[in-house]
C-alpha cells in the first residue's frame, strides 16, 4: 500500500497460548416476515456456526463481501446483538452467561471501534467530553485525574491537547476516527474491535492510522479483530485472516500463507481482484459467475458451489468439512477431503 512504513517485524505467537477470546458454534439468524395477513416467516442467516480463535497480541483479520456477516460476528462477540446458539468465552469466562453487571466489566476489556466516526460521536460534545465519557458511565468521577488519562490518550493516538476541546465538525475525517481509537482505548482494553475502521478515509490517512494501530498494539499490549473487505489493509496489519462467505467461515490462516497460497476458491478469486503495484506479481482476474446468493436461501450443501468453478456433485448435496492442511492453515472445501468424496461415490 501506498504510503505504509516498512512492517516491524511480528513476534511468533505460539498455536498453544491460551486464547483471549474463543468463538465456537456462534449462530445467528434474522426472522423476515411473518406475523400480520398470515405471511410466512423467513430467516436471514447473517452467521451460520462461526468457530475463532483469537490469541493475546495478535491481530486476526476477517475480510469477505458485503453481506458475509462480518460486522454481525462483531457485535455477537461484544454481545451488542444476542446470538441464537454457540458459545463466547473471553479469558476463559462465559460470555454469554453473564448478568448485566459482570457484562459491563467484561465489555471494559473489549472495545469496537466503527466505520463511520462523524455518525458515532455526538456532535454536542467537545472531544474531551467523547473520550472520557467512557469512563464517566463506568463510575470514574469528573476530577483531573480523569482529565488526565484523557489528555494522555489523545497523546497516544496522535492528537494534539488543543483538538480536546473541538468538536466533530472542527476535524478531518482522520482526526474524527482517532478520537473514536481514542474513545476505545481509554478504559484501557484488552481487545478492540475494528469494523472496516478505515475504510471511509484517504488512502493517505488509512495508512497513518495503520502505523499508528501497529504502534499501539505494541506499547499496550494490544489484541485486534480487524474486519475489512480491503485486503490490502488486512494483509499489512493481520497475524492470521478468516476468509467469510454467507455467514461461514470458508478458510483461515496465517496472513503469509493464505496470501501467498490460498486454497478456496473463494479466497483466490477475492485475492486475484485485489490490485497489485508489483507489475511482476500480477494475478490473472477470476471472475466469478452469478450473484451471490441471499442468505434468506443459501444454496444447499457448500454456499459458494453456485459460483465456484471447481464445484462438484457432492458440494450440493452436504456441507464440506473443515480441512487442516498446515499448523498455520485451514479450509472447508471437498477439493481437499478426498477420502470424504470417495466414501460418498
Amino acid at each position: 500500500m501506498s504510503g505504509l512504513q516498512s512492517a516491524p517485524e511480528l513476534s511468533m505467537i505460539g498455536s498453544d497460548a491460551a486464547p483471549l477470546l474463543e468463538v465456537r458454534g456462534v449462530r445467528k439468524y434474522f426472522a423476515i416476515g411473518g406475523g400480520l395477513f398470515g405471511r410466512r416467516r423467513q430467516w436471514l442467516r447473517a452467521v451460520d456456526g462461526v468457530d475463532l480463535t483469537v490469541r493475546r497480541g495478535e491481530t486476526l483479520g476477517i475480510v469477505g463481501e458485503s453481506g458475509c456477516g462480518k460486522s454481525t460476528l462483531a457485535r455477537l462477540v461484544l454481545r451488542l446483538v444476542e446470538p441464537d446458539a454457540g458459545a463466547i468465552r473471553f479469558e476463559g469466562q462465559d460470555v454469554l452467561s453473564l448478568g448485566r453487571q459482570a457484562l459491563k466489566a467484561v465489555r471494559r476489556e473489549m472495545q469496537l471501534v466503527s466505520q463511520d466516526p462523524y455518525s458515532s460521536l455526538n456532535p454536542l460534545m467537545p472531544v474531551v467530553d467523547l473520550v472520557g465519557f467512557n469512563l464517566w458511565i463506568r463510575g470514574e468521577r469528573r476530577d483531573q485525574a480523569t482529565l488526565n488519562a484523557v489528555l494522555h490518550t489523545l497523546d497516544l493516538v496522535g492528537l494534539s491537547r488543543s483538538a480536546a476541546y473541538r468538536y466533530p465538525h472542527e476535524l478531518s475525517g482522520g482526526q474524527r476516527q482517532r478520537v473514536s481509537i481514542a474513545r476505545a482505548l481509554v478504559v484501557r482494553p484488552k481487545l478492540v474491535i475494528f469494523d472496516e475502521a478505515v475504510s471511509a478515509l484517504d488512502k493517505s490517512v488509512q495508512a497513518q492510522v495503520l502505523n499508528l494501530l501497529r504502534d499501539l498494539q505494541a506499547e499496550l499490549g494490544l489484541t485486534y479483530v480487524f474486519i475489512s473487505h480491503d485486503l490490502n489493509v488486512v494483509e499489512y496489519l493481520s497475524d492470521r485472516v478468516a476468509v467469510m462467505y454467507l455467514g461461514k467461515v470458508v478458510e483461515m490462516g496465517s496472513a503469509e500463507r493464505l496470501y501467498e497460497a490460498p486454497r478456496h476458491p473463494y479466497t483466490t478469486a477475492l485475492l486475484s481482484a485485489t490490485p497489485s503495484l508489483d507489475l511482476d506479481d500480477v494475478v490473472p482476474r477470476i471472475r466469478l459467475e452469478g450473484d451471490i446468493p441471499s442468505p434468506i436461501a443459501p444454496p444447499s450443501g457448500c454456499g459458494f458451489r453456485t459460483r465456484c468453478p471447481r464445484a462438484m456433485p457432492q458440494c450440493a448435496m452436504a456441507a464440506p468439512p473443515i480441512v487442516p492442511l498446515h499448523s498455520d492453515q485451514e479450509v472447508t472445501c471437498y477439493l481437499y477431503a478426498p477420502d470424504v468424496v470417495a466414501a460418498s461415490a
